[in-house]
């Protein structure tokens, strides 16, 4: 009888990178329980940064495989579809006797719908070309952009002051967005000059110089600055028209 195949113990690094990732999203959710709700954005942020990562560890390592893609989304959906709207529903929804739960639910509905879509057209023989666009918002925005009115108040150092109906609605609004036919960038299809990279660098460095100082400003604007862009997409009808099954997280 033949021993059973080894494998080097590296290859498991993108899936422990993924489950890190998991166990952040989950002490997200138990921080925003207890009230510390700065701290669970942070961990929030962590899971989003983890998940850019785990795909590039494994093309890396050559360690891609079908387990790993599921855990992989399976992450996306609480990181970016669970967690952010439960941590908006602790922090300010709680007494809308019944409101904002249901914008929860949308929103998270409308995550793990878009997901299942993402999955079935990863898996279909067809090759979709979206030329550099998503269509609709993909998940990881999604969450930047559901949390706003949070990164605000901490700007300002204000207990909420929004109308909880307004937050229910933002909430649910920016859940239809993930499952629109929104076509939204890529930044995966950007490409630049070679003499342009070492500017793109130094931006990069001073965009992560001012998030790390003043890290609610920062991510509001990059929240404004996302939905610029979208707004871009759509008043000058730059992408195509795409296929029903096209998707991306």
């Amino acid at each position: 009888m033949n021993p059973p195949p080894k494998f080097p113990v590296v290859q498991l690094i993108p899936n422990l990178v993924t489950i890190m990732a998991i166990c952040a999203g989950l002490t997200a959710i138990r921080f925003g329980l207890e009230g510390s709700f700065e701290r669970a954005v942070k961990l929030i942020l962590l899971a989003a940064v983890l998940d850019g990562i785990d795909g590039s560890l494994a093309r890396m390592l050559k360690s891609e495989s079908k387990v790993g893609a599921e855990l992989d989304s399976l992450a996306d959906f609480l990181n970016f579809g669970v967690a952010p709207p439960l941590i908006m529903y602790f922090w300010a929804l709680q007494d809308t006797r019944g409101l904002g739960w249901i914008a929860t639910l949308v929103f998270s509905i409308a995550s793990v719908m878009r997901l299942a879509r993402f999955n079935v057209s990863a898996k279909s023989d067809d090759d979709v070309d979206t030329r550099g666009y998503y269509v609709g918002v993909p998940s990881p925005a999604g969450a930047l952009l559901v949390m706003m009115p949070m990164f605000l108040t901490f700007a300002i150092d204000v207990q909420p002051f929004l109308p909880p109906v307004a937050v229910s609605a933002y909430i649910a609004l920016i859940g239809l967005a993930l499952i629109s036919r929104i076509p939204t960038w890529s930044f995966k299809a950007v490409h630049i000059a070679r003499e342009h990279v070492k500017f793109l660098v130094i931006g990069l460095v001073f965009v992560g110089a001012a998030v790390m100082t003043f890290p609610w400003v920062m991510l509001f604007v990059i929240g404004l600055g996302y939905v610029g862009i979208v707004g871009w997409c759509l008043f000058t009808r730059r992408a195509p028209k795409i296929p029903k099954n096209g998707a991306d997280t």
